[in-house]
């Protein structure tokens, strides 16, 4: 780990201002930065550490919704009453991700701008074109078991690690970022950004700019939701491939649905084509299949990843039998 200089933001102000600078960064709870600045990925000269801003609030929006301040723990978020009695799929999202070590110290700001878990983009040793851009990319002809199916390029496909995002997109929330000239909502759809030809830019946030909360909608109706996390094992680990699944119902016809992919694409993947496909059918394996069928349409798999086609087919038809049990 190269030397730095450590200190305390007062205010949301001094941390927009001490963003800026390149060679700066904003710290939390130090959970994936602190990791890539001892691997010597992220040198920064200054840290800024931001956790005693008042961003650490969860309350309830003047439409009914949820506001989440950046600041709040994973841990806070998770055992929330209102988000386990409105919004019980972030909850599971989130328990199904790190350690609860970790998650007490893990900020939802923190994980939302957290970093792929890709080993060539953590050792400086290999060249990858979002560490370095114009390097390229030792993944394409090395080890890329975990890596992305959906969203990938030439210049990179390594797979978004955040469980707590899958949620976030299935619950359209909205990040709100705070800058030198004001604040802006943005969709989390939005948010993240596609590799393209540019894979070290990975979300709109810029220089001198501050997450501060996210905001989930008012959900009206009754929602069925389940996180379906395919792993390689039980606990502590990456999602293989994981599923947020939510739908309405009325008998056996699924009114609404919502559907979110992790561990197979680049950033948290909204499965738009596969809700309208089962918006308004009648609950059926047939229909299901139909829905696997979909969700890996535009699939990009290499040597080692082609495993995970066939496991998203199963994993999505498994997380809609689950939603639409006893559906009638």
């Amino acid at each position: 780990m190269q030397p730095f200089e450590f200190t305390t933001a007062p205010d949301i102000q001094t941390a927009i201002l001490g963003s800026s600078n390149t060679d700066a960064r904003l710290i939390a709870g130090g959970t994936t930065l602190l990791d890539l600045m001892k691997l010597e990925v992220e040198t920064p000269k200054r840290l800024l550490d931001i956790h005693r801003l008042p961003l650490t609030g969860i309350s309830v929006t003047e439409s009914g919704g949820l506001r989440i301040g950046a600041l709040a723990t994973n841990s806070a978020v998770a055992y929330d009453a209102q988000v386990k009695s409105k919004y019980p799929i972030l909850a599971e999202a989130i328990l199904a991700g790190a350690s609860a070590q970790l998650r007490n110290m893990a900020t939802v700001g923190g994980n939302l701008m957290q970093r792929t878990r890709c080993t060539y983009f953590r050792d400086p040793l290999w060249a990858c074109n979002k560490r370095q851009p114009g390097t390229g990319c030792s993944a394409q002809d090395g080890h890329h078991r975990n890596h992305a199916i959906l969203g990938t390029s030439d210049a990179c496909f390594a797979a978004h690690p955040s469980d707590m995002a899958v949620a976030l997109i299935a619950l359209d929330a909205t990040v709100e970022i705070e800058g030198a000239v004001g604040k802006r909502a943005v969709p989390i759809a939005g948010f993240h950004l596609g590799p393209g030809n540019t894979p070290e830019v990975e979300t709109v946030v810029k220089p001198g700019e501050l997450i501060t909360a996210v905001e989930l909608p008012v959900l009206t109706g009754t929602w069925r939701s389940h996180y379906l996390k395919v792993r390689d094992r039980a606990s502590y680990e990456f999602a293989l491939v994981s599923v947020a699944a939510m739908v309405q119902l009325e008998g056996s016809t699924i009114r609404a649905c919502r559907l979110a992919f992790g561990g197979v694409a680049t950033k948290p993947w909204r499965a738009t084509s596969v809700e309208q496909l089962v918006t308004g059918q009648t609950v059926s394996s047939e229909l299901f299949q139909k829905a696997a069928d979909a969700a890996i349409e535009g699939a990009v798999p290499r040597r080692d990843n082609r495993f995970k086609v066939a496991l998203l087919r199963r994993s999505v038809i498994r997380a809609l039998e689950t939603v639409t049990e006893g559906a009638k």
